[in-house]
């Protein structure tokens, strides 16, 4: 199919239909950049031709040359074959105005995390200079590391990861966005060994319980396995951050951390907090803020 594709179609318009077709015919999961077969096969198309990613009309009957229709084609074939997410295809993922070089060695980007940096947490944190010294814990690609440096300009920013992959990635992202002088990338378990106190301490941990991570779709299953699964109700990494997490903050210090669907689990687990449920584009039910002063009562 994909040999006499390469020989009839002739424009962007062409292939775009035969991509949507494809990718809603094998049935492929959208949750690492889209939610649909048509943006999905859009932005594949925009990126491996190097056009705009945000203009697709002017350039629909344009048509390929041959090279470039084989190069398109192969990532369409990979994409519906190996059921590779997108981002691995393209080496590349968006949060917001950012984007960031992904591989296989780091999950693709999509915490909430990101969307409550700055303004959002004035209520906690009155002013962007009052963030000295912050901290990404299970950093991966550095995402989160990197909107950190641009929302508090006067941070000095450790990033810490358990896989030396996913640093090597973010060693990647941290130059390209010449911030090695603010950003310290770190290997460890979470807080082990780290030194010092923090104004901000933000994670995206593993929280993907046993049942959901024996469900996952095929496309998160080419994702580091380290990075989805945290113990039986996958709260493993979360109770070890809640346990250790005040002593690294400083007095009004800010804990954030995403937790995916274990709102009511973690709940469960700790009445005595009192968590604050931070609004996202997802809903209030994924990210949870605590002070230092509130870790420290509900010991």
């Amino acid at each position: 199919m994909f040999t006499q594709a390469a020989k009839e179609l002739t424009t962007i318009r062409d292939i775009l239909r035969f991509a949507v077709s494809r990718f809603n015919d094998a049935g492929l999961f959208f949750g690492h950049g889209s939610d649909n077969a048509h943006d999905e096969a859009a932005y594949l198309i925009l990126h491996t031709l190097n056009l705009p990613l945000d203009t697709l009309d002017p350039y629909l009957d344009a048509k390929l040359l041959q090279t470039e229709k084989e190069e398109v084609l192969a990532l369409i074939e990979r994409r519906v074959t190996e059921r590779l997410p997108v981002a691995y295809l393209t080496n590349q993922a968006w949060q917001g105005d950012f984007d960031f070089y992904v591989d296989d060695r780091v999950i693709v980007p999509r915490s909430f995390i990101y969307e409550l940096l700055g303004d959002p947490l004035t209520p906690w944190i009155e002013y962007p200079e009052l963030v000295n010294r912050a901290l990404d814990l299970c950093t991966g690609s550095a995402c989160l590391a990197i909107q950190m440096a641009h929302h508090y300009p006067a941070a000095e920013i450790d990033a810490v990861d358990l896989s030396l992959d996913a640093l090597e990635v973010a060693a990647i992202n941290v130059e390209e966005y010449g911030l090695e002088n603010r950003i310290n990338l770190i290997h460890t378990d979470l807080f082990e060994g780290l030194e010092g106190t923090y104004d901000l301490i933000v994670s995206n941990p593993p929280y993907v319980d046993a049942k959901s991570v024996d469900a996952l779709p095929d496309e998160y299953l080419h994702e580091p396995e380290l990075a989805l699964g945290s113990g039986r109700d996958g709260l493993d990494a979360t109770r070890e951050i809640i346990l250790q997490a005040a002593k690294f903050l400083n007095p009004k210090g800010v804990l954030l951390v995403e937790i995916g669907h274990n709102r009511d689990v973690l709940e469960a687990t700790y009445p005595e907090l009192p968590f604050t449920w931070l609004e996202t584009s997802g809903g209030d039910g994924f990210v949870f803020l605590l002070t230092r002063e509130q870790l420290l009562d509900g010991e």
